[in-house]
């Protein structure tokens, strides 16, 4: 649609608010670019510790550092790109059953709200950011960098995120004329202006909580509100706003109990209204921060951006995000599901079979559930549905299957457990191992009983014979040559997670290069996905870590520890209600959000009972299988929908179920089995 068709002049020529949208659209792009040049710049530069380290003895002073601070980049800089390809996850409950008017009406109410948290942020940041620089603060590492530079990223990449939000309500803004157009960016350049002169440390006003700063950016709000989105959107956000604030304001004295019901109240009604993830967790924490302290700590918000992804840890993200879309485009995985279908021959329900292998070995590449569901449902599903497969199994298997990317290591959910809860991610990886080994077995056996009981669910298949299935196997060596190499390299201690992502980054780009697969849109493409993938996973950090800040100001996680304790309830039942807890949760909210969002409450509750962390990063783990798999949001169940093409999403459910039980059943084993997890970890030491 041509968005400049929608406005008419009321004050001299019409603007062209299209220009405006596109022209940050390809800021945004830029942006993206930008952030994938770091990517391959992180890649390059772990690649070179390694081999600087283990061929020549020799490691670097700097790798670490300068490793992370472009992985800072890559999330703060990405994020406009993000937001262009509409990246950023939020709850879709609501706004999918609407109809399109009220639903575009909801769509720009919630785009205003997270700009205001993101305003906030950009100019908490900016002040931090001057701060540093004015009091030459450097990194306590050797190279004793001024941390003002790095920050200068954040700084940036906020900004650009904002504007990002402004492309967007743009396109959705009313006709108006040019003057009530030009209102928007003349109040925003007028609001920067005024913060400016106000200066890096907060000006009250008078004696109350309220500050000029603040204020000046709700009065800006109003009018850029009423001049793109009209007067009832207007009131919209006054009201939701508003209540919040009350309710927030009121609310501060109360007990313990009704000020957590409070803020889990206020963070589910954020994102059921379609606020993206990381901004309505982080616009709960702002709030809190604002009124449920006893003095605002808005400086808090640039701490925790800062501070929640400046992790070299966390460098590790991308790289394997990278490997497993280099992994994806060099056809490999194509390759690889081959093989498995000739090894299972005419086992009943082989191709089953060879789906969930295949599933088990590319999640032991990609560390993600989302990517082997959709690689795997692609290759697979239309083979099976071919072959005569009942649409029940086929799904149910590769929905089952694609749950093996956050358990079998490497794990990109272990990674942001173990950096969140301070657990060492290689010992997570190691504990994943047998539980994933354990899962598959079990999937497998559903499968076997499922081909028995019900006739004509997985027709017979063909037999190979050995020589057909050594062939077959020799054209995927590279592939798990690749796998011993990234795993090989983490479990003798060679390399770190972020090392090991590296190497195999570099290995899969020369497995493309070998099969003639490699091009530089290519590589671009996937470097410009992991950038995406990097930015909106790492903003729910952000964002959690601002609201787990409030969590711990107001000592809530230590008070709840000990109100559980009074319970003198068995340690089996806390552990079932959390578990429903998280089933529930799953139902409506993606993996790591719900993770993030739960960690600083639930993991005081499970260590203060005696449970092992590694033991409850992998329990923990299982249980986000469940939510992924389960109606009526599981992320999974979209990406097969979206693959399937007529089938119905009754089917999937129904075809899923069984596997649901077997991961249930699989967290009561490890729960009276909790060896299942350690012994492994402890066998390495």
């Amino acid at each position: 649609m041509d968005h400049t068709a929608t406005y008419e002049s009321e004050q001299g020529p019409t603007p062209k608010p299209s220009r405006f949208s596109d022209g940050i659209d390809v800021i945004s792009q830029l942006a993206g670019i930008a952030g994938s040049l770091a990517l391959l710049a992180m890649i390059l530069f772990v690649c070179f510790e390694v081999v600087s380290r283990g061929l020549f003895n020799e490691p670097t002073v700097w790798v670490n550092e300068y490793a992370t601070y472009l992985l800072i980049a890559v999330t703060f800089i990405g994020l406009a790109y993000a937001q262009k390809e509409k990246a950023h996850i939020q709850v879709e409950l609501v706004l999918g059953a609407l109809r399109k008017p009220a639903r575009d009406r909801l769509t720009t109410l919630t785009l205003w709200i997270g700009l205001f948290f993101l305003v906030f942020a950009a100019w908490q940041m900016t002040s931090f950011n001057y701060q540093e620089y004015a009091n030459n603060t450097r990194s306590w590492g050797l190279l004793a960098t001024p941390q003002w530079k790095p920050q200068l990223m954040v700084s940036v990449g906020c900004c650009l995120f904002c504007l990002s939000f402004l492309a967007d309500l743009n396109r959705k803004a009313l006709a108006v004329g040019a003057l009530r157009w030009s209102l928007v960016p003349s109040a925003l350049l007028a609001l920067a202006g005024f913060l400016f002169i106000l200066g890096p440390y907060p000006v009250k006003i008078a004696s109350g909580p309220f500050d000029w700063g603040s204020l000046g950016i709700h009065g800006v709000f109003l009018t850029a509100i009423w001049a793109w989105s009209g007067l009832r959107t207007l009131m919209e956000f006054s009201g939701f706003i508003g209540i919040v604030m009350g309710v927030f304001y009121f609310g501060h004295d109360l007990s313990l109990l009704w000020i957590g019901l409070m803020l889990v109240t206020a963070i589910l009604v954020f994102l059921l209204a379609g606020v993206p993830i990381s901004l309505g967790l982080g616009s709960v924490g702002l709030f809190g921060l604002y009124f449920l302290l006893p003095s605002p700590q808005l400086a808090v918000l640039a701490e925790r951006s800062w501070n929640g992804v400046n992790s070299f840890t966390l460098t590790a993200i991308p790289m394997f995000v990278m490997m497993g879309g280099l992994l994806l485009r060099s056809g490999a995985t194509s390759d690889m599901f081959g093989v498995m279908r000739r090894w299972f021959g005419k086992t009943p329900g082989g191709i089953a079979h060879a789906s969930i292998g295949a599933c088990g070995v590319f999640a032991a590449v990609s560390g993600s559930s989302v990517a082997t569901a959709a690689t795997m449902g692609a290759v697979a599903c239309p083979e099976m549905i071919e072959r005569g497969y009942s649409p029940r199994l086929t799904y149910g298997v590769i929905a089952a299957g694609g749950t093996l990317g956050i358990l079998i290591p490497p794990s990109i959910a272990m990674i942001i457990y173990g950096t969140t809860v301070g657990a060492p991610v290689t010992t997570l990886f190691i504990a994943g191992i047998v539980p994933g080994l354990l899962l598959m077995a079990s999937f497998m056996l559903v499968v076997f009983i499922w081909s028995l009981a019900i006739p004509g669910a997985a027709p017979q298949g063909r037999s190979y014979t050995l020589s057909e299935k050594v062939q077959s196997t020799a054209g995927v060596l590279p592939f798990v040559a690749l796998i011993a190499l990234v795993l090989g390299s983490l479990y003798l201690g060679v390399a770190t997670p972020t090392e090991a992502g590296g190497i195999g980054s570099v290995f899969a780009l020369l497995l493309c290069l070998w099969r003639g697969k490699l091009t530089m849109t290519m590589l671009l493409e996937t470097a410009l996905e992991t950038v995406k993938v990097t930015s909106f996973l790492l903003m729910i950090v952000v964002g959690a870590a601002i609201l787990s800040w409030v969590f711990d100001a107001l000592q809530l996680p230590v008070k709840l520890v000990a109100q559980v304790e009074t319970l003198n309830w068995q340690p089996w039942l806390i552990m079932a209600i959390i578990g429903l807890i998280y089933i529930l949760m799953g139902m409506f909210i993606d993996a790591i959000s719900m993770m993030l969002m739960t960690l600083s409450i639930t993991f005081p509750i499970v260590t203060a009972l005696g449970f092992d962390p590694i033991w409850f990063g992998i329990a923990l783990v299982l249980l986000i299988e469940v939510g992924m798999i389960t109606p009526p949001v599981g992320i999974i169940l979209f990406v097969l929908r979206g693959i399937s093409g007529d089938v119905d999403m009754k089917q999937i459910v129904l075809g899923v179920l069984p596997f649901v039980g077997v991961i249930l059943l699989n967290v009561v084993l490890i729960y009276f089995y909790p060896s299942i997890v350690t012994w492994l970890p402890a066998q390495m030491e």
